[in-house]
């Protein structure tokens, strides 16, 4: 049997794994699914058609599976998809998606969510994420793997941010944020690559100067986007790792929809 405290509310239709630990006056509802040896924390409400992963940490007062904020939703079944190995600090809501739109919201594994953050309806946000206090989500935003982004930033609808890419500190995302970069401010503006972050995760000095590379064609020729792309393209590389990380770069300018962050 989990754990369950006894001031809080679990529906018996829910479906929570013998090894989970659930908090005082925590309310979970009959539709809501969680994997062996999360925790979750006091005060929390969890949901809607919602499914948790394993050995994930969810702290006190968060809002999981909630109600999108979009006057286009009217009550149907969406679903919110959680992985496993999260840690979600407190204050933070996670909404349902919206039909038409997908209708699925997914958080990934191994995501370090800080507090006060807002992940709207629709939002995919992969693995090994940090996200910094008030960090916000509008609808339909992609964080891919890796992107570390700072407090009190703000990202609008539809944004994609590409993997190993960061934000910093209050800034206001309105366009696509290429892979590996560093970005800032509002206006946002790209300072540079992402070089501590690769640095820890690892990335060797061809990997490095291939990204170099990229940042030069895209932020330092006077190219035009598709230009850049182009040569970016044609990068000679004497590494997988190297061919891997311009081919992800290439990937993500070919489906950028709001123009790149420049």
């Amino acid at each position: 049997m989990a754990v369950i405290h006894s001031t809080a509310l679990v529906d018996p239709r829910a479906r929570l794994e013998s090894s989970v630990t659930v908090g005082p006056y925590t309310v979970i509802g009959p539709d809501v699914a969680i994997g062996e040896g999360t925790k979750i924390g006091a005060h929390c409400v969890i949901e809607g058609h919602t499914t948790i992963g394993k050995n994930n940490h969810i702290f006190q007062f968060n809002s999981i599976g909630t109600i999108p904020q979009d006057k286009k939703y009217g009550g149907e079944p969406t679903e919110l998809v959680i992985g496993d190995h999260n840690t979600i600090h407190e204050f933070c809501t996670v909404s349902l998606g919206v039909v038409g739109a997908g209708g699925v919201t997914r958080v990934g594994s191994h995501n370090w969510i800080m507090a006060y953050t807002h992940i709207a309806h629709d939002c995919r946000v992969d693995d090994h994420t940090t996200l910094a206090n008030n960090t916000n989500l509008g609808g339909h935003v992609h964080l891919a793997d890796w992107v570390t982004v700072g407090g009190l930033v703000g990202i609008h609808q539809f944004v994609k941010v590409g993997a190993h890419a960061m934000v910093g500190f209050a800034s206001a995302v309105t366009q696509d944020v290429p892979p590996y970069m560093l970005v800032d401010g509002n206006p946002l503006a790209v300072r540079g690559i992402n070089s501590v972050g690769l640095s820890r995760r690892g990335f060797s000095a061809t990997r490095m100067a291939a990204v170099k590379q990229m940042h030069r064609l895209l932020y330092r020729q006077g190219m035009t986007l598709a230009d850049a792309g182009a040569a970016i393209e044609a990068l000679p590389t004497d590494t997988p790792e190297g061919a891997r990380d311009i081919a992800l770069m290439s990937e993500f300018l070919a489906k950028a929809s709001r123009g790149i962050a420049r």
